[in-house]
């Protein structure tokens, strides 16, 4: 596909009816199941949280929808205009909440500079940095990197031992634990329901945080692969900016793309791997598909199963002794 975000023939949808489904499905579980007056969306500007947006004003209007932006001090500022501008395209009402100073008090940012210190003692404030995974198709385990760049541009890449690693990640995590409070705060004080915003992938493959991102009420979208979700964009009409623009984590200093800290694959690759292993089709059709040998096919779908039982802990209801 020479457009990354091209829908592969094997993907498509009847995007009128899909539309018509989910609206339904968000206005049957506000009324019978969630018993709340309207929604909230945290909108990153991504496409996932717009198209989110999008559904959830075709669902039950726009008076109904409130959307949050919530930059900090390692968000692209890109991020903020693009969400700024699908709520005016959309016409509902948001606020921004720079959550910057509460993750600053929470240590997010020192916890995380220290773990780092640890594989680039001369890591600083100045610097920035994100995580980098291995390429899935010639391995049998991932590893993961941290990318540094200081302030002249100088970068540097370590392997991250397990603690480090961890650190980092925990550290991080406060950020989408931190706005998912938010978003709770405002779905309180308006007696409305939270949307979660992962798309089939991410939903999946576990790509999300426990009681973050990963916390919602109602997800429209977490049955649509990731080409899908960009088709759906086109077809409702957003802004082009939104349409044509790259996924990233927007979670750490450095420009991060989602396959280059988790899927390890670009997404309309990863599309089809999933598609191909949720039906059961052997892995040299898919080596053929994607023009990978047999062998890399086999250890993409070793990944998917990795993936799918380390993170199962992440759908789980709290344990308890009864039912």
């Amino acid at each position: 596909m020479d457009d990354k975000r091209e829908l592969d023939p094997e993907l498509n949808i009847n995007f009128e009816l899909e539309v018509d489904n989910i609206s339904r499905f968000i206005r049957e579980s506000l009324a019978s199941k969630l018993h709340r007056r309207g929604l909230v969306v945290g909108m990153s500007g991504g496409i996932d949280s717009s198209v989110c947006a999008a559904l959830a004003v075709k669902a039950i209007g726009a008076k109904k929808v409130f959307g949050i932006l919530m930059p900090e001090h390692d968000s692209s500022g890109s991020s903020t205009d693009l969400g700024g501008i699908l709520a005016e395209h959309l016409g509902i009402e948001y606020v921004t909440e720079n959550i910057s100073s509460s993750l600053e008090a929470i240590g997010c940012y020192s916890r995380r500079d220290e773990a780092i210190r640890d594989v680039i003692p001369y890591y600083d404030e100045t610097w920035k940095s994100k995580i980098a995974i291995s390429d899935s198709k010639g391995h049998e385990i991932n590893h993961f990197s941290i990318v540094a760049q200081d302030a002249e541009g100088n970068e540097c890449r370590q392997t991250l031992p397990l603690k480090s690693y961890l650190q980092i990640v925990a550290a991080t995590n406060f950020k989408q634990r931190l706005r998912k409070t938010m978003e709770y705060y405002y779905a309180d004080q308006k007696n409305y329901a939270v949307v979660g915003t992962p798309n089939r992938l991410e939903y999946d493959q576990g790509f999300f945080v426990k009681n973050g991102d990963g916390s919602a009420d109602i997800k429209p979208i977490a049955h649509l692969y990731k080409t899908q979700v960009y088709a759906l964009a086109r077809y409702l009409e957003l802004p082009d900016s939104i349409c044509s623009s790259i996924p990233t984590t927007d979670t750490y200093s450095l420009s991060q793309g989602q396959d280059e800290f988790y899927f390890s694959l670009p997404y309309p690759q990863m599309d089809i791997a999933l598609l191909y292993f949720n039906q059961s089709r052997p892995a040299k059709d898919l080596a053929k598909k994607l023009n990978f040998s047999e062998s890399e096919a086999i250890n993409i779908y070793r990944d998917i199963v990795r993936k799918r039982r380390t993170t199962e802990y992440l759908h789980m209801k709290p344990l308890t002794l009864f039912e």
